[in-house]
């Protein structure tokens, strides 16, 4: 095989997104980037009501959670207990206004990382899941 070759590189397999993500620092961006992103787009206003109006805690969360769900460190439990989406979404009305709102700022976020485009791509639908399970499992939706 010539070194002119490149392997592609499969997301989703042990922390290969993970370090695609750039790592927690990677990640950090990326949430940093969300927030920013909930705070200033008018689209995301009726999620960004949800939150309190200091978004660190939120931002920290959301790294943490992020470098596990993409195959790192599991921080977020070590800090913060064990992770459950549609628990912590609970006392939320998430219909599709809401879930479109937040995968809106996510979208965004990710364009704006240095990210390739395939590991771009492939973020952008793996959140629609989540997302989408979140809306479902909404006792308001």
């Amino acid at each position: 095989m010539s070194n002119s070759i490149s392997e592609k590189i499969i997301f989703g397999v042990a922390d290969s997104s993970y370090k695609a993500a750039g790592e927690e620092h990677g990640l950090r961006k990326l949430s940093t980037d969300f927030y920013s992103l909930m705070d200033t787009l008018p689209a995301a206003k009726l999620i960004r009501d949800m939150h309190k109006d200091d978004l660190e805690l939120m931002t920290d969360k959301l790294t943490l959670f992020l470098s596990m769900w993409l195959g790192g460190p599991r921080t977020y439990i070590e800090k913060y207990g064990k992770a459950s989406m549609p628990q912590a979404h609970s006392k939320f009305i998430i219909n599709e206004p809401e879930r479109d709102a937040w995968l809106l700022c996510m979208d965004r976020a990710i364009d704006r990382q240095s990210y390739t485009k395939q590991f771009k791509d492939y973020l952008k639908k793996q959140f629609r899941f989540p997302a989408e399970m979140i809306r479902k499992t909404s006792k308001f939706s």
